[in-house]
């Protein structure tokens, strides 16, 4: 909260606005961060895509879903059928790290099960999904 005081730089509320100010104004849009063309946005501002193409992610497909009671969970053995939430023609949810950036269909490639996409969510949507 802003007050009418004037203070002497030194009161924590002042240094954690000027962090925050600062972070804000460092954040890029994907349509940014692709345009290598366009002027750095900010003075000295130097964006390397290269610095995170090689992070590890982890890829997921939900099939669909259902919620069940523990009692319910307990009797399950093998063999048991779990019905889930979605249809068998609907294409399925590939998340990574568990956001959802596209829908693909399972697909079966060399032997090993693959999926291919079918939607990407833009990447306008990805950014809504992340708060």
């Amino acid at each position: 909260m802003a007050s009418d005081t004037p203070t002497d730089g030194n009161d924590e509320n002042e240094v954690g606005a000027t962090e925050t100010d600062s972070a804000e104004e460092s954040q890029f849009s994907p349509d940014e961060l692709q345009d290598k063309s366009a002027p750095p946005l900010t003075k000295g501002a130097d964006i390397n895509l290269n610095l995170v193409l090689d992070v590890p992610v982890n890829i997921s497909l939900r099939v669909g879903t259902t919620d069940i009671s523990i009692r319910d969970l307990v009797r399950l053995v093998e063999g048991s059928v779990v019905a889930l939430d979605q249809s068998s023609s609907e294409p399925m949810d590939v998340l990574v790290n568990g956001t959802l950036i596209a829908h693909g269909e399972i697909v079966i490639v060399d032997d090993k099960f693959g999926v291919r996409l079918t939607d990407v969510v833009s990447p306008v949507e990805r950014i809504e999904n992340l708060n």
